[in-house]
């Protein structure tokens, strides 16, 4: 094994993806129209389809890898075993003119964060602002897809969600916060919105995924196993987070040397908006709630969406972002570096490109396509692999 570049986002690559072999390519929307077969397959209706497909695409095309078609078998076995509803139930526990809580049901995550934030945006349009509390929900894809609905109605779009166990508090060793991503997003009048997606750990689950399927290391101080030491291994990371005996350092990494309090105080913040607001499910709860003899995976979500207009005229206020964004990438660069980038910049090259030359997918994934492809009988497809 290598050890791999866990932040890409941080040197002169065009986007965040990995180096692989044994890569195909696939044409965007032969990628898309399969996702969205798949689940109307597994009984979800055509528009429902459509919005999961909609969000596993935009992160392959923004290279965000870990949240798109590599996700598509995890998806798919939780619904065939009966840990995702299929049928989206939607029930507004409560509401007033500027915010609301809703609660999921335990259907698809990306069906009920679509229409939670489409209610902040309508509440936003009418009174300035909109926020959305989320309850018994599940996996949503990437966050930032719903942030960039709010930015393309001229809104900041804020959004969190917590998650399974993964990450201890400073100066602890035991998973008690999930990756906890904190995003937020805003128009410019550049050719690309800012836009911060990230989790408050160092690294996410689905990254660790990623490395484990390409047969590459971890550097150390990103994960530390039950005793405290680092753990390297993606394959025995996997299983050991799994059995709570690996733990994901929160940004800043372990104890307060390098400022991991800052993670892990940003990590909380999400879990906050994520479950006390709405009387969700927090911390190690979201590992499993059992029901009626079943295990439930349940998370919580948060959408704030900001009226630009309501503070300042929308295209004064891009102006004054892209004047932001366009000063920092012009300042002083450090000595060898090429290029500074603003955050969006990375995803939006990387979608332009990919738009050209399709979407890559590696060996493993492939196996996944060509194993839901055969159980559902989806024949029509004729991939190259």
């Amino acid at each position: 094994m290598q050890t791999a570049d866990i932040n890409n986002n941080n040197n002169d690559n065009k986007n965040n993806t990995l180096k692989k072999d044994n890569i195909e390519y696939l044409e965007v929307e032969l990628l898309r129209s399969f996702i969205e077969d798949v689940f109307i397959k597994l009984n979800l209706s055509h528009k429902d389809a459509e919005i999961i497909a909609d969000v596993l695409i935009t992160s392959d095309l923004r290279g965000i890898d870990t949240h798109g078609v590599q996700r598509l078998m995890t998806y798919y076995e939780r619904i065939t075993n009966g840990i995702y509803n299929p049928k989206t139930k939607i029930d507004i526990v409560t509401e007033s003119p500027t915010t609301a809580v809703i609660d999921g049901n335990c259907s698809m995550g990306h069906v009920i964060a679509y229409n939670a934030m489409k209610l902040a945006i309508k509440k936003a349009k009418k009174y300035g602002m909109g926020a959305v509390a989320v309850r018994n929900s599940t996996h949503f894809g990437i966050a930032g897809y719903y942030s960039l609905m709010a930015i393309k109605e001229g809104m900041i779009g804020i959004v969190t969600t917590n998650a399974t166990p993964a990450v201890p508090p400073t100066f602890g060793i035991e998973p008690m916060l999930g990756t906890n991503p904190l995003t937020a997003g805003a128009p410019t009048d550049d050719r690309f919105p800012f836009l911060i997606d990230c989790a408050t750990s160092i690294i996410q689950k689905g990254k660790i995924e990623l490395f484990n399927r390409e047969n590459l290391y971890l550097p150390e101080g990103v994960v530390l196993d039950h005793n405290g030491n680092p753990e390297r291994d993606a394959g025995k990371i996997m299983k050991d987070l799994r059995n709570y005996q690996a733990a994901l350092m929160p940004i800043g990494g372990e104890g307060g040397k390098a400022s991991g309090y800052k993670g892990y105080g940003y990590s909380t913040l999400v879990e906050i908006l994520s479950s006390a607001l709405q009387e969700g499910v927090c911390l190690k709860e979201t590992a499993g709630i059992e029901e009626n003899g079943k295990t439930y995976l349940k998370v919580g979500h948060f959408f704030l969406a900001m009226n630009v207009k309501n503070f300042i005229p929308l295209k004064q206020f891009k102006k004054n972002t892209g004047k932001i964004m366009r000063s920092l990438r012009k300042s002083k660069k450090a000595p060898g570096k090429k290029r500074i980038y603003t955050a969006g910049e990375k995803e939006y090259e990387a979608e332009s490109e990919r738009k050209k030359i399709g979407i890559p997918v590696g060996k493993s994934i492939q196996n996944d396509i060509k194993r839901i492809q055969k159980e559902l009988k989806l024949n029509k497809y004729k991939f190259s692999f």
